[in-house]
């Protein structure tokens, strides 16, 4: 039977993947390294800056493995999934592709990657944390390695704190109960010049798997079906609903604007409000456009659960139409294991994963660097979450018009939440 696989960007067409059931590797058979000349084409997304980091850190895996040449080709995020979803179609995948948890379920469920299992001689995947590694599974096949590590953190303004007297909160005991509190105070002691906060979720995926969790709820199963609560997620709305009514945080308007600006350009950068919440990788950003004293601190509730969870900021995975699946195995291997491939490509790609690789770039980080890794190391983590099923990946603009429709008074919370969740359920049925 052939199977359909509809793989949708941000910002990109829908392409349609046909014949994608029972992929295997190309080459078939034993997984062994070839004595012989071997080329094999690598992908990823981003910028200019990571594709010459990444050319260096290809450089230095030829001078080590001399018959393996790797061509690397890149895109920006949009071009990028045609492209991907085209030559996966053609049976033309490169053979190491940067992923993306967004779009990882869509590929591996239809065997377009490889189960890295069967590279385990080649690529290392034991210095990884149980938890770390658990978000490149899919119902325990290994499809993915994370290259970098995230976690969701609430970063306050140290200087606002200071100039409007307020103190800062103990992160290892607060509630939510408490970050309104402090939210009002701010607004309050300053007169309105600030807000004490913007949005406490609501924007993004990681915000609502946060909140669902403190609630005994989640987002996902690991089956991939949609199984949020309704009135969890209306809570949510409600929650700052109350908060904007007292001024604790930004009118619908002004979190429309700072949203629209992006990090360097919203709110929290220019000192409109004192708390807002994020990834702990994005304060290097956030340092650099505020020039203000920000802090990571644990999430409210962090006490009451283990509601927070690493999240991968891309991975790599092997195509299982690669023809050299252990030369592959071996590139990814070098790019997260290996100390020369850590010199070269540093945070650029996020806080290293790999533990024994971030202690080693730690000692050139800069301020955000080191705050980011600081935080990952003392925060607590819970279980991994379930990887976004197949059309999942319009959540985060999804999610955000619901919100703004909350905010504006065009819905009810629970009305919003049913039809979200009803859209969100659609649109996964409709992928699969």
């Amino acid at each position: 039977m052939q199977r359909r696989l509809i793989i949708k960007g941000l910002g990109a067409s829908a392409v349609a993947l046909p014949g994608l059931a029972a992929c295997g590797t190309g080459g078939g058979g034993d997984v062994e390294l070839s004595d012989e000349p071997v080329t094999i084409r690598m992908t990823w997304w981003g910028a200019d800056t990571r594709a010459e980091l990444t050319d260096q850190a290809i450089a230095a895996f030829q001078k080590e493995h001399p018959n393996i040449t790797v061509k690397g080709e890149f895109k920006d995020w949009a071009g990028y999934w045609d492209a991907l979803a085209t030559t996966t179609a053609a049976n033309d995948s490169p053979d190491v592709i940067q992923m993306d948890e967004l779009y990882l379920a869509s590929y591996g469920d239809r065997g377009t990657l490889l189960d890295l299992a069967d590279t385990s001689d080649f690529l290392d995947t034991s210095g990884f944390d149980a938890a770390t590694l658990a978000t490149g599974q899919i119902d325990g096949t290994q499809y993915a390695i994370p290259i970098g590590a995230g976690m969701l953190a609430s970063i306050v303004n140290a200087d606002l704190f200071a100039q409007y007297g307020v103190e800062l909160p103990d992160d290892t005991t607060w509630t939510w109960d408490d970050y309104a509190a402090i939210a009002n105070e701010l607004t309050e002691k300053s007169g309105g010049a600030i807000n004490g906060s913007g949005l406490t979720g609501g924007t993004d995926a990681g915000s609502i798997r946060y909140w669902a969790r403190l609630h005994g709820n989640e987002l996902y199963g690991e089956n991939g079906d949609v199984t949020l609560d309704p009135a969890v997620l209306a809570s949510l709305w409600e929650y700052n609903l109350g908060l904007a009514e007292s001024g604790g945080i930004e009118s619908a308007a002004q979190s429309v604007e700072s949203q629209s600006a992006g990090i360097e350009g919203g709110s929290l950068a220019t000192g409109k409000i004192a708390m807002g919440f994020g990834y702990n990788t994005q304060i290097t950003p956030l340092l650099a456009a505020s020039g203000a004293d920000l802090r990571l601190l644990q999430l409210p509730g962090s006490a009451e659960a283990d509601a927070n969870f690493i999240k991968p900021s891309m991975y790599w995975a092997v195509s299982s139409q690669s023809e050299h699946p252990a030369e592959a195995a071996t590139l990814v291997d070098f790019l997260v294991n290996h100390e020369a491939a850590a010199d070269i490509l540093g945070t650029e790609r996020g806080i290293p994963a790999n533990p024994a690789m971030r202690e080693h770039v730690a000692a050139d980080l800069d301020e955000g660097g080191q705050l980011a890794v600081d935080y990952i190391e003392s925060a607590t983590a819970g279980p991994a979450v379930a990887v976004t099923p197949a059309g999942g990946s319009g959540f985060d603009p999804m999610i955000q018009r619901y919100t703004q429709e909350v905010m504006f008074g065009e819905r009810t919370p629970q009305e919003a939440a049913d039809a979200f969740i009803d859209e969100l359920k659609t649109e996964i049925d409709a992928a699969a």
